[in-house]
């Protein structure tokens, strides 16, 4: 697992473009059967890829649990979320014994302190690409699988700004209690451009963004946050 740290905001503004790419933009998330996680120390995100095609594979393979977390087990401190973005393949994940099936576009939130969590591909053919991001929790609450059809659904923008989209929120309060994660879905409309512009930051939480480019004129983003709010049981 690789390892990420902060950056102080003033030293940014001097890093070259290559600086930049290396210590913001993530690549190469999807190997075949293996984990692939990055762990940042703005606000103790991990985002992971996985890519099951032959195998069966656990969550915290080739992650070293006790040495990177100091737990027993990978959620045994942490929420996750994850979507399913393998086109036409079907998702399979085992947490605790409970089986999820996953089509493309769906969304699984997983509670704090599920033991194990493992990962599959009905089809070798055309294996699932699980895109996830876990934070810490203190709290568990509810395992879930979203449908599209479950999400809340909000359009914004224009034909004329080029940000006609819609922002599917499924792990959101919303749709669902989680600890401190939210997780949703933007879809561009076809000819508009973009979504996150200008860049910009947030004083209240981190965000992790994935694009993904489905044709020269259609996009989704997926768009991973951190919401400080204390949840007490």
């Amino acid at each position: 697992m690789e390892i990420r740290y902060s950056c102080n905001q003033k030293d940014f503004k001097r890093y070259t473009t290559e600086e930049m790419r290396d210590e913001m933009l993530i690549t190469g998330l999807y190997k075949a059967d293996e984990v692939v996680a990055v762990y940042s120390h703005v606000d103790r995100m991990v985002t992971l890829g996985c890519m099951p095609v032959n195998e069966v594979v656990p969550i915290d393979k080739g992650i070293d649990v006790w040495a990177n977390f100091g737990t027993h087990y990978f959620l045994e401190r942490r929420e996750i979320g994850m979507f399913n973005i393998g086109k036409d393949s079907t998702g399979i994940v085992v947490a605790d014994g409970v089986r999820y099936e996953l089509g493309y576009k769906d969304c699984l939130y997983i509670t704090q302190g599920t033991k194990e969590v493992t990962f599959a591909s009905a089809d070798p053919a055309h294996p699932a690409k699980f895109y996830m991001v876990s934070a810490p929790a203190h709290c568990a609450y509810e395992t879930r699988l979203i449908k599209m059809a479950d999400a809340n659904h909000r359009p914004l923008g224009s034909t004329e700004t080029c940000n006609k989209r819609t922002i599917n929120q499924f792990i959101h309060p919303d749709v669902l209690k989680t600890c401190q994660l939210s997780m949703g879905m933007t879809e561009l409309a076809v000819g508009s451009s973009w979504n996150t512009l200008p860049s910009h930051t947030h004083e209240r939480r981190m965000e992790v963004y994935f694009l993904r480019l489905i044709t020269s004129w259609a996009a989704f983003t997926i768009s991973s946050t951190v919401m400080w709010k204390v949840c007490l049981r």
